[in-house]
């Protein structure tokens, strides 16, 4: 390890206890020694995506949360219900590390020629543990940022870019030609629409805001329709009938909208249908569900006949099926276009203490469309 390195480090880490408390606090923990293959990387940028929440807050009362400790070492404790523990058997009283990905430099490495190669390269990585300010990974799970690509450029490099590519690499698989997106604003939603605009897909956008719409047409979005409109199952239709869509990616999981969907490709079908069928179109439509914005239950109305489909999609199993050489090829796409198609805004940057501030968890868990945080590790309280 370099000479000039700390022995020690902070981590964020998260606790629940089996008497039905949250804990987020910083760690002091040894700064790791990198293994023959492994790298070690100063983590400078790692955003908060939904997808950290789960782990990060659990199904804890964040609204009935407090703050306590120092602004250095600040500690947040939060109710979490005693029926919402039989869920979090697995994880009760453990101090887990948090954070999807991130970006950094390489500071120091293991003997290996591939290891060494990687000294004093910017990368992005997806090894989990990332709101800390050092993390060794495997060499082979770094990505190798663009010449002039800053952390923050590359901070969020695989989830978001590799979901949408997971997305439209599916839709060619399962034999579809387009594509429907709900929360369609989002800093992913906004890749999505770039993506399919450079590969030629078409893509049905819904958002649920006016202002929404506009951030989507600015980018040349075709179809933006908003579900809070009077017209909204009107517009989806007819945005589907434009479109062909028979697959969607839902981020809301609870509620109609699903089944709104559904119903709506089933009328495009319908639509130029040569006959009439008691069992509706021979069309399969299929609704993938990969978030959980709204988290009541998923209500179907059965108005869309028998061919359909829903079910849910995330990106690591996704990934666990696509094979080597498939990665390979959306990492290096997301390299190339890293800055352009794929890249990330921020409204927020926030050091590891600054993340349990309360006016900061306050916002990021909303899971507001169009808000994302940054966390920067190496930045002062």
């Amino acid at each position: 390890m370099a000479a000039d390195l700390p022995e020690k480090a902070l981590e964020l880490r998260s606790l629940v206890t089996s008497t039905g408390t949250l804990e987020l606090s910083l760690h002091e923990v040894d700064v790791p020694k990198p293994a023959d293959n492994e790298v070690l990387v100063r983590v400078e940028a790692s955003p908060i995506n939904p997808s950290d929440l789960g782990l990060l807050v659990s199904t804890a009362d964040m609204s009935a949360a407090t703050v306590s400790g120092t602004p250095e070492r600040p500690v947040v404790t939060a109710p979490i219900k005693q029926e919402a523990l039989k869920t979090l058997t697995a994880r009760l009283d453990q101090s887990l590390p948090v954070g999807n990905e991130g970006a950094g430099t390489v500071v120091a490495a293991g003997s290996s020629e591939a290891a060494q190669a990687l000294i004093g390269t910017m990368v992005g990585i997806a090894g989990g543990a990332m709101y800390s300010q050092y993390r060794a990974v495997d060499a082979r799970a770094c990505l190798v940022l663009p010449d002039g690509a800053s952390a923050r450029d590359g901070a969020s490099s695989f989830v978001n870019p590799l979901t949408a590519l997971g997305m439209t690499e599916t839709m060619r698989r399962e034999g579809h030609s387009a594509l429907v997106h709900t929360a369609a604003a989002s800093n992913l939603g906004q890749m999505l629409v770039k993506l399919c605009q450079k590969d030629g897909i078409p893509l049905v956008n819904i958002v649920r805001k006016t202002e929404q719409e506009k951030i989507l047409k600015s980018l040349g979005a075709a179809h933006v329709v908003n579900s809070t409109s009077s017209s909204f199952e009107a517009d989806l239709v007819e945005a589907l009938k434009a479109t062909k869509a028979t697959l969607a990616f839902d981020a809301i999981g609870g509620g109609t909208l699903a089944s709104q969907i559904l119903n709506g490709m089933e009328q495009a079908a319908s639509a130029t249908a040569a006959e009439y069928s008691r069992y509706g179109s021979t069309v399969h439509k299929q609704v993938y569900i990969y978030g959980g914005l709204d988290t009541s239950p998923t209500i179907l109305t059965r108005n869309f006949g028998m061919a359909w489909g829903i079910g849910g999609w995330l990106l690591t199993p996704f990934l666990a099926g696509a094979g080597a050489e498939t990665i390979g090829r959306l990492r290096a796409r997301v390299a190339d276009e890293l800055t352009t198609t794929f890249a990330s805004s921020y409204t927020r940057e926030v050091s590891l203490a600054g993340m349990l501030n309360h006016d900061a968890f306050t916002e990021y868990v909303k899971r507001a469309t169009g808000e994302k945080f940054l966390v920067t590790p190496q930045a002062a309280p």
